[in-house]
């Protein structure tokens, strides 16, 4: 029999629903504000003790919510193996996620570090066929073709040197992080969060003090303001909702939602810093807009012709075969549903 809708498989619960707009369109505006807050907090602090800071920071807030969440942090996995995910997540979601987004503003515009960084989803298409079997169709390949082409495009003003390079490896970190959540679920969230900014912002500290040695940061009211903002609203609250549509929907159905954020960032850059577009980085922005969006319907094309979603009786019907809960009827001593195979 296959695995059902809402089961769980070795790479995790299958998904069966698709990614809530509401919540994706929050994580959106969220992200997208991020580039403008690091630029406003730059100027009172050197760039990884400001990356720093900002995962320690949001570190704190999630450890706070999961000892009170747990009744004094009962929420924390005990297992070898849940630790290890948590490291690896901190490393590549936090630390060279973190490090890589921050460095790559003071070499390219926010737009471009925008566009550049939030191209996880082109980078997720074959991975997630190789690890989950989520297949691409042939407009999924083309739109990954297409939008490689408009990141070249976008990069080309900056000579495609180290700010661009840092903002592709800031979208490497973050897709590597969009992976691993797969494997997260039976880890409580807030307890995940807690551990891997903590443990990621920890070691972005020691790189600080390595790189740019003892921190020297200006405790201004907007530099307060915007590592306030930027931990919180644009890092716990995107985090939460970003890890929960991760566990429950396909990769792609969540991913794609980032289309929005290099978009809104480019408009956030000219409107609030001033920034100018240049053509060939505006033709290269609507490419990589086109081919994420590309993807976006290949992914609801396929998902149509498969059936669609299973509904709430669907599923426990699915649930009572695999004996994950009691068949109600069957409770009544009346016979219970048959399984489909």
């Amino acid at each position: 029999m296959p695995a059902a809708p809402g089961s769980t498989s070795p790479a995790g619960p299958v998904r069966a629903a698709r990614a809530r707009p509401g919540r994706m369109l929050v994580i959106v505006l969220a992200w997208a504000s991020c580039f403008v807050l690091v630029m406003w907090g730059m100027r009172d602090a050197p760039v990884l003790w400001f990356a720093a800071l900002r995962a320690l920071v949001a570190g704190v807030a999630l450890l706070a919510a999961t000892v009170v969440a747990g009744r004094g942090g009962g929420l924390f996995p005990r297992s070898l193996a849940a630790w290890a995910l948590i490291g690896v997540l901190a490393a590549t979601n936090v630390t060279v996620a973190f490090a890589a987004m921050f460095g790559s503003v003071t070499g390219v515009t926010t737009g471009v570090a925008a566009v550049l960084s939030n191209s996880t989803p082109l980078l997720l298409v074959l991975p997630a066929w190789w690890l989950f079997g989520e297949r691409p169709r042939f407009a999924e390949i083309a739109g990954v073709a297409l939008g490689f082409g408009g990141l070249l495009l976008v990069a080309a003003p900056s000579g495609g040197g180290r700010g661009a390079g840092l903002a592709l490896a800031a979208a490497v970190g973050i897709g590597a992080g969009a992976l691993l959540a797969r494997r997260s679920s039976g880890v409580n969230l807030l307890a995940l969060g807690a551990g891997q900014f903590l443990l990621g912002g920890a070691a972005l500290a020691g790189a600080a003090a390595l790189v740019e040695g003892p921190p020297t940061i200006t405790w201004s009211a907007r530099f307060v303001t915007a590592l306030a903002v930027l931990a919180l609203a644009a890092t716990v609250l995107p985090y939460l909702l970003w890890f929960g549509e991760l566990r429950r929907a396909p990769i792609t159905s969540v991913t794609v939602w980032t289309l929005l954020v290099p978009v809104v960032g480019v408009i956030l850059g000219v409107v609030v810093l001033g920034e100018r577009v240049t053509l060939t980085e505006g033709i290269g922005d609507a490419i990589v807009v086109a081919a994420l969006a590309l993807v976006t319907y290949a992914n609801r094309a396929s998902r149509r012709v498969k059936g669609g979603e299973p509904n709430l009786d669907q599923i426990r019907r699915y649930e009572s075969c695999l004996g994950t809960r009691r068949p109600a009827r069957a409770a009544a001593g009346n016979t219970p549903p048959p399984c489909s195979r």
